[in-house]
């Protein structure tokens, strides 16, 4: 391992009660993602040169035309590939159809339904076909995406070819325990990750927070793969007047946003408590709720004055950002938290908790505000302090999408390539 990367390490342990005002200084990372290592010590790419002649075999539960955070950061990264002319496969219980331009190169694995989420896979890759088909490939970097049995399978195979493997940390299971009366599971749900994540090379994690996490519970290998954001797909100017009227009735009345999966694990209680102090404080203003899911009745019953407007994409979706006034988010399990970015990209300040990657998107007092985890009277404190101050939505409206603006997704993946090329070199 690099003794950057193991300095970085012991760093962020010794520095765990500081990382609040590193984390700070590392939400510059858009602007200059070298800043990081000063922060954590943890690398972050440069531009890199063209990259070598790779083959990069992919091993993920989650893919076009399921969406989902995940899916979408790979569809990203593929255009990226393509773009770069990297060859690439797929392995996946999902199969694009002919409009994604990639979806020749996916291998269609077998599954079960997830029982809790029957819309996710788990894939069952114990057939000899697909391992020959991974042999046949000859893969020179195996990347897998979550720590699913498919990627256990996927580590041995790369055992047996003599190729190295890298991971991506996108979604913080054992952080979900305590919402699903687990709690006492976390000890082994970590002593799990350790195992996992230390048969890989690499794990790329999307933030500076949960990097730091990561590396005080002793996951090694770590390394920042953030995440872009299309400024074609999000953006003020996709501000709806008539669908503000529709939701909120007039032009004065503030609408506050939240787009996300309706499930336990988003922290949506800490949400019923926050309208129910705005409430009680007289504040005239709408809650929207774009998405869906298992919590969505529990949520109307509870949130009876609210709009849930179901899932929405495309044009639609950048028209609810757009349209909305404060964008608030109190999950504590994010990794990074991607509608956290759209809606910086809309020009709309948004309200986060200080848990999780979300946190490392907000300049704090710039483009919005970080309360604490778990606070839902601090949640509607800013909420309602922006809510009553259009001057102030629009300074920190701005001043988000400019910031949100830098990030370029090609320069993103970009820095991955280069990872990847160093891992390759290393394995010869």
């Amino acid at each position: 391992m690099p003794d950057a990367i193991v300095n970085g390490h012991r760093d962020a342990r010794n520095g765990r009660r500081d990382a609040r005002n590193e984390h700070r200084d590392a939400r510059n990372l858009h602007r200059d993602a070298r800043s990081a290592r000063s922060g954590l010590g943890i690398p972050v790419r440069g531009h890199p040169p063209d990259a070598p002649r790779m083959r990069i075999a992919y091993f993920t539960e989650s893919l076009l035309p399921h969406v989902d955070g995940v899916s979408l950061t790979l569809a990203r990264l593929f255009a990226t590939l393509e773009k770069r002319a990297v060859d690439f496969t797929v392995f996946s219980p999902f199969v694009p159809d002919g409009t994604v331009t990639w979806h020749e190169r996916v291998r269609a694995v077998r599954y079960v339904r997830f029982p809790p989420y029957p819309d996710y896979r788990v894939s069952l890759p114990f057939s000899p076909g697909v391992g020959r088909a991974l042999a046949d490939y000859a893969p020179s970097l195996i990347h897998v995406v979550s720590p699913t049995p498919m990627a256990v399978w996927a580590q041995r195979q790369a055992a047996r070819l003599g190729v190295p493997v890298v991971a991506s940390f996108h979604t913080d299971f054992v952080a979900y325990f305590p919402y699903y009366g687990v709690r006492p599971l976390e000890p082994l749900g970590w002593r799990y990750l350790r195992w996992f994540h230390s048969r890989c090379a690499r794990t790329y994690v999307p933030s500076p927070t949960k990097a730091a996490e990561l590396a005080d519970r002793g996951i090694p290998g770590i390394e920042l793969w953030t995440r872009g954001i299309d400024r074609t797909r999000f953006g003020s100017r996709f501000r709806d007047d008539a669908l503000r009227r529709t939701v909120a009735g007039d032009a004065d009345t503030p609408i506050v946003l939240l787009v996300s999966r309706l499930v336990r694990e988003k922290n949506l209680a800490d949400l019923i408590g926050m309208d129910r102090i705005l409430k009680q404080r007289g504040l005239r203003y709408r809650l929207a709720l774009v998405g869906d899911g298992p919590m969505r009745r529990e949520l109307e019953a509870a949130l009876p004055d609210a709009c849930f407007a179901g899932h929405q994409t495309g044009d639609a979706l950048a028209r609810w950002y757009a349209s909305a006034d404060v964008f608030v988010f109190p999950s504590t399990t994010e990794t990074f938290g991607n509608v956290v970015l759209e809606a910086l990209a809309s020009g709309v300040p948004a309200v986060v908790v200080d848990r999780g990657g979300p946190q490392d998107l907000i300049l704090d007092g710039e483009t919005g505000f970080v309360v604490p985890a778990c606070r839902p009277d601090e949640l509607a404190g800013k909420v309602e302090r922006l809510a009553r101050d259009p001057a102030l939505r629009r300074r920190f409206g701005a001043r988000a999408e400019q910031e949100a603006a830098s990030r370029d997704w090609d320069a993103v993946n970009g820095r991955l390539l280069d990872s990847y090329a160093e891992v390759i070199a290393a394995a010869r």
